[in-house]
């Protein structure tokens, strides 16, 4: 079967996802509660760890060119793996920094930024429609995350729920990564040969002014959503939704992603990816409205998730479909390192950008701010486009 790799990729992708990235917010109450530490203690760990994935994607990217993506891939599901089964011990405060930081190498190695990157550059302008069925899948990363993280803890305490991801990451992500990524690369191993150039050449696309919108304006959307999905459950608790209600409106923001991906799909026809892209920053814009009402109709919870979920689940197909039309195909691993290391760097910036904005002035102050982030993402993103149309007249 021609889609099996890319199967096998969505539902690595998918368990890896829950492990790694999902379970912090997951289990932030959790560790609040029962490690006694403050929140913006706790999330600057996964500031840490996303900020040291954003630091190692260019190298990732290069592995990538080079045609070791599937081993790379591998091996950071396996240690990633083993670094939450180490959580699963630690006592103090320094521990887990430590291995929160390691977890960050594993998530530049792991995630879709290296996984999208080797199916752009193995099938080239026909990777559009693979990694839509990568994340057709692995948007219900989340709905499993929140789900297991919470009942397990409650059930037999946060360290068997850590545990229990850890072992999954080994025991079932590392060996569906390496069967999908290899296949991946020896399919499209002429291109992967094909596409050599000089070392005076691999940096040039950073002089580019459509580089730079581009990668600022999707790393403050990543800086919005980071935020918006790290403190969403404080959040919500702190307008008095009920528990149960807060965790069955955040399960549902993965199966919104594979909406919003379904109906981009059934759009694509009739609309530009340009078009899918600025939806994509004025939905994260008007999530965040939703959000802000829901404080005194709950009922707006529903069509925030809608928005929230559905903007995410487009933009994460959209960023390296519009990369290849704005930058190119050329040395794609390496653009898309570049841009990873910018569109990380908002996301290792976001969970404690948010504690130290919630610490000023509570979530008052930081919901309109959100606002602001996803229009000003929408400018420079217009003005990268712009800027290309301007230079192919």
């Amino acid at each position: 079967m021609k889609d099996r790799p890319i199967l096998l990729l969505a539902v690595a992708q998918t368990l890896i996802w829950a492990c790694i990235y999902y379970s912090f917010p997951a289990m932030l109450l959790h560790w609040e509660e029962a490690l006694g530490w403050s929140r913006a203690d706790l999330t600057g760990a996964i500031t840490l760890a996303v900020f040291l994935s954003a630091f190692c994607s260019p190298l990732y990217g290069r592995l990538i060119d080079a045609g070791k993506g599937a081993l790379m891939m591998t091996t950071a599901a396996v240690l990633g793996g083993g670094c939450l089964i180490m959580l699963s011990q630690i006592e103090a405060l320094w521990q887990f920094y430590l291995i929160w930081g390691v977890i960050g190498v594993c998530m530049a190695g792991s995630l879709y930024e290296p996984c999208f990157a080797l199916i752009t550059r193995a099938r080239g302008e026909h990777a559009k429609r693979a990694i839509i069925l990568v994340t057709l899948v692995a948007g219900f990363a989340g709905t499993i995350s929140f789900p297991v993280a919470h009942s397990m803890s409650l059930a037999f305490g946060w360290r068997i729920a850590v545990m229990l991801f850890g072992l999954t990451a080994i025991l079932l992500v590392a060996p569906l990564m390496w069967l999908g990524a290899s296949a991946v690369e020896r399919a499209g191993k002429a291109r992967l040969i094909a596409d050599v150039h000089p070392p005076t050449t691999q940096r040039s696309f950073l002089y580019s002014p459509v580089f730079w919108c581009l990668a600022l304006g999707f790393g403050l959307g990543a800086l919005m959503h980071g935020i918006t999905l790290h403190h969403l459950l404080p959040i919500l608790d702190e307008r008095a939704i009920h528990p149960e209600v807060a965790i069955v409106a955040i399960s549902f923001i993965g199966p919104m992603q594979v909406a919003g991906r379904l109906a981009m799909m059934a759009a694509e026809r009739h609309v530009s990816n340009h078009a899918i892209a600025i939806t994509c920053f004025i939905m994260m814009a008007s999530s965040v409205m939703l959000l802000i009402g829901a404080a005194v109709t709950p009922a707006l919870l529903i069509a925030f998730v809608l928005f929230f979920g559905g903007a995410y689940g487009m933009v994460s197909i959209i960023r390296p479909v519009i990369a290849r039309e704005l930058l190119g195909e050329r040395q794609f691993g390496a653009k898309s390192g570049a841009l990873a290391l910018v569109y990380l760097t908002g996301s290792a910036s976001a969970p404690f950008l948010g504690s130290l904005v919630w610490s000023w002035g509570g979530y008052d102050l930081l919901l309109p701010g959100l606002i602001l982030l996803a229009l000003m993402g929408l400018v420079l993103y217009v003005c990268a486009q712009k800027l290309v149309n301007k230079n192919q007249h």
